[in-house]
């Protein structure tokens, strides 16, 4: 790695990620050891110096957990070795949810996580499609916010459909939906669900016309699959030709793939952010690997981002 001006490494449930981005850099994953012990308790050790890198370490903060503390150390353990600069690069960030306080005496988990990053020491963080914009606003140091739209968007086009219209499975999604929809010249409708509580749905509706219209959901976040499910099941049952939906990670918590074979949509499409195992044929997962590897380049030239974003 002597030829580049950086390292990279990575946590141990993100490596298939980091591959693929060293494969993009033309670059080979830093040597890292996590070593566990009996207790469930674990220690990071860098195998190579990095004194006076800029270093990269690459880890989704996604449930257990484990994942968060494990980039913690990673953290901890480059700024005890000297690097020169540490960017956290984090393709799904874990706790994003808990933005605000919604009712009396609840934590604010993603102002936390910020937080825990920042003492840490990290000097710059990338991730992508943080589920509330305003996050950014959490962190005392530059955040660099992708987004996959650009592999979406491709897709999408790539599909042909004639009666596109955008949809929104919540009205919290509305910007999100309203911004594809812009860009894709289409309309767009929405779907107003009320909560019983978390990860259950009392009644939905739909705002907008779908007859006849193949119909597109925008999300950030599939978790148990509830709500996007539920949103195309009704969207059929209005008329639409067909159903499919978008999404940057996939959760995808039991018993959501269950869900997601036996609902209306004719394929859901994710992101490769958070590692999917699970055997679904309706999923079909597009690589953001590129992406987040010319993001590390443009900051490594201190190079403008700018242009990475479709919308």
């Amino acid at each position: 790695m002597q030829d580049k001006p950086f390292k990279i490494f990575s946590g141990t449930k993100s490596r298939y990620f980091a591959e693929k981005v060293c494969n993009s850099l033309n670059c080979p994953l830093g040597n890292m050891i996590i070593e566990h012990f009996a207790d469930g308790e674990f220690s990071v050790s860098y195998e190579e110096s990095i004194r006076g890198s800029q270093v990269f370490l690459i880890q989704s903060t996604f449930p257990s957990s484990d994942n968060l503390l494990e980039l913690l150390l990673m953290i901890d353990a480059a700024k005890r070795a000297s690097a020169k600069s540490i960017v956290a690069v984090i393709p799904y960030f874990g706790w994003a949810r808990q933005d605000r306080k919604d009712k009396p005496r609840v934590s604010i988990g993603a102002k936390l996580i910020a937080d825990l990053l920042s003492v840490s020491g990290i000097n710059r963080l990338i991730t992508m499609d943080l589920h509330a914009d305003q996050i950014q606003g959490f962190f005392n140091v530059p955040v660099d916010h992708l987004y996959a739209s650009g592999v979406f968007i491709e897709y999408v086009k790539n599909l042909n459909l004639e009666n596109l219209v955008i949809a929104t499975p919540d009205v919290g999604g509305t910007k999100r939906a309203s911004s594809y929809s812009k860009f894709l010249g289409c309309p767009m409708v929405i779907c107003y669900k009320l909560r019983k509580k978390a990860n259950e749905i009392s009644d939905m509706q739909i705002i907008g016309d779908v007859n006849g219209m193949d119909v597109l959901l925008v999300d950030d976040i599939v978790d148990t699959a509830g709500t996007i499910t539920k949103a195309a099941d009704l969207m059929i049952e209005n008329g639409a030709n067909s159903v499919r939906a978008i999404a940057s990670h996939p959760v995808m918590s039991d018993p959501a793939s269950m869900r997601v074979d036996n609902s209306s949509l004719t394929e859901i499409i994710f992101t490769d952010s958070i590692p999917y195992s699970n055997k679904c044929e309706k999923v079909k997962v597009l690589s953001v690997a590129e992406t987040f590897a010319d993001a590390i380049l443009r900051v490594c030239n201190n190079e403008s981002i700018s242009s990475l974003y479709l919308i």
